[in-house]
């Protein structure tokens, strides 16, 4: 994985040359000076709809966007202290990947644009530098979680990592699963937010897509952070029978229909064990009070409608979450493992020119890949665009439902190898935002 810091990687002079020339000053922001660091970080917090934030919720704030390479877009000659019309920021962290191994990924966040200057072409200019910039620091890859599904295509983001939220209703549900021999225990917000990121950073290399947490991200769950609905977080950890921890969760609960009947959002549950799953899972849909449990960004292959007596009380909505973009190709693809040998041509047609091109994908009986330049004038077995190839990179996403849908050009045979070499075991996974 790259050892470079997005930090030290200067604005985009594409991006900053196009925006000039529409009055607006695209530049990094620099966090270490209060004024401007408070406007960013108001400017974000306005751009996803969010109240107007204490002077702890910007504390808060800067201690994770002091880790990252902040963008904002200003008006020509805008004091230190002005919001930003846009925003967006960056940071490299790694991707697991099928097979366990890890990838660098230039991880996007926080991307924004003021009502007021929508239709000026500052989204482009936001998006299309944040992959020049990935590209020039050596970064294969890049990721987003989005808010809107329609805006990423265009940039060649697809999405790849698919995840399920389940709405239980309990009485109907009940529990068959397996009552496991370790031990449940409330804890306090201080240790959940530490058992959170300890459990989250050993259980993530076992699903391709994951990425690490961070502190901030495992303060907001716990209520350790001071937002609005920090009062509402509590918390429950499962030891194994040799005491180790293996699985924490962090939840809410609220009154649902004014008859003292509650309902259970699970903020995130995060197991190393199937034991661990199963006792987190029972300790909510057992608990008292509680007729409703909902818990989103969980895998597609949870075992949760399994672990029931009448699955349906188990509600699965399917929908996008980590959307993926290829950027070097080759390295890209021999990161990972295949689940079958496959020989290959693939022609990829990307609009920004980071990957275009026909190239052939050699995989062997071992999983191993290699990539190179098809050779001039080679046929190309499978042509798509590198949004599908990025959609299709974690493993989580068929290849037969991408040509069924018109998205992939090839024969059924082609289709089929391809899809079979593809799929990954267990199925992706991305259980928070960034």
């Amino acid at each position: 994985m790259t050892s470079i810091d997005a930090r030290d990687v200067p604005a985009d002079t594409t991006s900053t040359e196009r925006l000039a020339g529409a009055g607006l000053d695209y530049r990094v922001v620099d966090l270490s000076d209060d004024a401007s660091a408070s406007g960013f970080e108001r400017a974000v917090d306005r751009g996803f709809l969010g109240p107007e934030p204490t002077s702890d919720m910007l504390a808060q704030v800067r201690k994770t966007f002091a880790e990252r390479r902040n963008v904002g877009v200003y008006e020509k000659n805008a004091p230190a202290a002005a919001l930003p019309v846009a925003t967006i920021d960056g940071w490299i962290t790694p991707l697991t990947v099928p097979g366990g191994a890890e990838i660098g990924m230039w991880a996007i966040s926080v991307v924004t644009v003021a009502a007021t200057h929508r239709r000026r072409g500052i989204a482009r200019a936001l998006l299309e530098g944040e992959l020049r910039a990935a590209a020039s620091a050596g970064v294969a890859i890049a990721g987003l979680t989005v808010s809107e599904a329609t805006i990423y295509g265009r940039y060649g983001f697809g999405a790849a990592i698919p995840v399920a939220r389940h709405t239980v209703e309990t009485r109907r549900a009940g529990w068959s699963g397996p009552t496991p021999t370790g031990t449940l225990e409330y804890i306090d917000r201080e240790t959940l937010a530490a058992d959170l990121g300890a459990v989250h950073e050993r259980a993530r290399g076992r699903a391709s897509g994951q990425i690490p947490g961070w502190e901030g991200r495992w303060e907001g769950y716990a209520g350790v952070a001071p937002t609005p609905d920090r009062d509402q977080a509590r918390g429950v950890r499962y030891r194994d029978e040799d005491g180790a921890l293996r699985g924490v969760m962090a939840y809410t609960v609220g009154e649902a229909t004014g008859t003292f009947r509650f309902r259970m959002d699970v903020r995130l549950l995060v197991a190393e064990t199937a034991d661990a799953r199963a006792a987190l899972w029972r300790f909510a849909l057992q608990h008292d009070l509680v007729d409703e449990v909902v818990a989103d960004l969980r895998p597609i292959d949870d075992p949760l409608p399994w672990l029931v007596h009448d699955t349906r009380g188990v509600k699965q909505e399917v929908h996008d979450h980590g959307w993926l973009r290829i950027l070097d190709l080759p390295t890209a693809l021999t990161a990972r493992q295949y689940s079958a040998p496959i020989d290959t041509v693939l022609r990829v047609e990307d609009s920004l020119g980071f990957t275009n091109g026909d190239w052939r994908l050699r995989v062997d009986d071992d999983g191993i890949a290699t990539v190179d330049a098809a050779d001039e004038g080679a046929e190309a077995d499978i042509t798509l665009d590198v949004s599908m190839l990025s959609a299709l990179y974690a493993g989580g996403v068929r290849a037969t439902t991408l040509h069924g849908a018109g998205r992939i050009t090839a024969s059924p045979a082609a289709v089929e190898a391809f899809d079979r070499a593809l799929i990954s075991f267990p199925a992706p996974s991305l259980d928070i935002w960034y």
